[in-house]
């Protein structure tokens, strides 16, 4: 695929997430996607693989957190897209609030997604998500 058409596919998938459209966003994405957010002490860290860890993800992601999640630039070449943007949320269990700069490192090859590399700002999720301490992260 075009390096255009691997960028639209990114930006459907971020739609797809933006609306809360779990089926559009699936379509979107390998049998065998590998979505891997490093980092501990905070929910949705860790490997998730396949549709069934994906839907996982994005349960524990709707009981766990509130987040605005803004794309701002994307940058391709070849079947990687990388995707710089921002974040503001909120975790559920703590009431605390985030703000994240992130990218998304993704992988799309016929025209699906399989392989996302989440380089978020773990100190500030983990200490949102950390019990007991007051003010936003």
């Amino acid at each position: 695929m075009s390096i255009e058409k691997n960028i639209q596919t990114v930006k459907d998938f971020f739609a797809a997430i933006g609306r809360g459209d779990r089926d559009g966003l699936l379509a979107l994405v390998a049998e065998d996607i590998e979505w891997i957010i490093p980092g501990k002490d905070w929910p949705l860290a860790g490997t998730h693989r396949g549709h069934a860890g994906l839907k996982d993800l994005l349960e524990t992601a709707s009981k766990s957190i509130e987040t605005s999640t803004e794309p701002r630039e994307f940058v391709a070449q070849g079947d990687r897209v990388l995707v710089l943007g921002f974040a503001r949320g909120r975790i559920k269990a703590t009431n605390k609030t985030f703000e994240d700069d992130w990218i998304f490192a993704i992988t799309v090859r016929d025209g699906r997604l399989t392989n996302i590399r989440e380089y978020v700002d773990t100190q500030a999720l983990a200490r949102a998500a950390q019990m007991g301490a007051a003010g936003p992260a």
